[in-house]
């Protein structure tokens, strides 16, 4: 039997007598004791990506600590040769795909969570937790299976799904914190003003969830992006291939292209890095919102 949540009484909260200003221990920290391991650990941080960027940019063969003369042709050798210019837009299809459809689905399944109460429900929260401590190499013999069947191995749709299956979990129950946060009172509202269900939502608490899905979205898309071995397993077309596969196709047994490799990690970073820099206002925000319990 399914149940609708009854909102909270919300108690009245006295605001505690504001003591004097008092000096915080934080002040009193010399500055050298935090900029120097701030220090340390942005040179750690980075120098991997500046010798990354050393490799990609300096001539085949040179030793130059300095990228002069900067070269491009190892970005254009991967983009080329490498087919890297397919396997980047394989891994845009991916990704987008992913994020809207763990999006829609999260979403469904967060608000069924917040919002309605039902037998097994602790149960069900349980198995989505336990899910996560699953390991993504259990799921490939059953995913395996299940897509030679309905005919779907050496397809990007048999990715998609896998990776959507492995980022709903934690998604859902995201979801469901950030819906908790949105007042109660404000459906019952829409409601009173006419509004069904469907509608209430549409108008009232999508739009309070713009950082949340933000927040689940970009962690479907960067999961997805990366991940190597779904699409080693279920893709064998070179021509369908993604990007982490088309990385592993510069190293063999005998010889690495540093160069070549390096190009191939930059392009492949240079997305996600240009999707989080545009995002990292809503994204902040929305842990921000989904730590506060409602």
């Amino acid at each position: 039997m399914i149940t609708e949540i009854a909102p909270a009484a919300t108690p009245a909260v006295t605001e505690p007598a504001r003591p004097g200003k008092k000096r915080r221990a934080w002040d009193e920290v010399p500055r050298w004791q935090i900029y120097l391991p701030l220090g340390i650990y942005l040179l750690f941080t980075l120098v991997p990506f500046y010798w990354i960027l050393l490799f990609a940019l300096r001539p085949a063969g040179s030793t130059s600590l300095v990228p002069w003369p900067v070269t491009f042709d190892h970005f254009q050798k991967v983009w080329t040769e490498r087919s890297f210019g397919t396997y980047f837009t394989n891994s845009v299809y991916v990704g987008v795909s992913t994020l809207l459809l763990t999006t829609v689905v999260a979403l469904a399944g967060g608000y069924a969570l917040a919002r309605f109460d039902f037998r097994l429900k602790r149960g069900f929260m349980l198995a989505l937790l336990c899910s996560q401590f699953v390991p993504g190499a259990l799921l490939l013999v059953p995913l395996f299976q299940i897509f030679a069947k309905l005919q779907m191995i050496n397809s990007l749709g048999s990715v998609v799904i896998a990776e959507t299956v492995f980022q709903l979990p934690l998604s859902m129950i995201l979801i469901s914190g950030f819906i908790r946060n949105v007042p109660y009172s404000l459906e019952e509202a829409a409601w009173v003003d006419g509004c069904n269900r469907l509608t209430a939502f549409r108008i009232v608490v999508l739009p309070l969830l713009r950082p949340g899905l933000v927040a689940v979205g970009s962690f479907a898309f960067v999961h997805a992006w990366n991940h190597f071995l779904f699409a080693l397993m279920f893709l064998s077309d070179q021509s369908k291939q993604t990007i982490p596969v088309g990385l592993s196709t510069l190293m063999s047994a005998d010889s690495v292209d540093l160069g070549a490799l390096a190009a191939g990690g930059i392009i492949a970073a240079v997305p996600v890095v240009i999707v989080f820099a545009f995002i990292q206002k809503w994204l902040i925000t929305g842990f921000s919102a989904g730590a506060v319990k409602g």
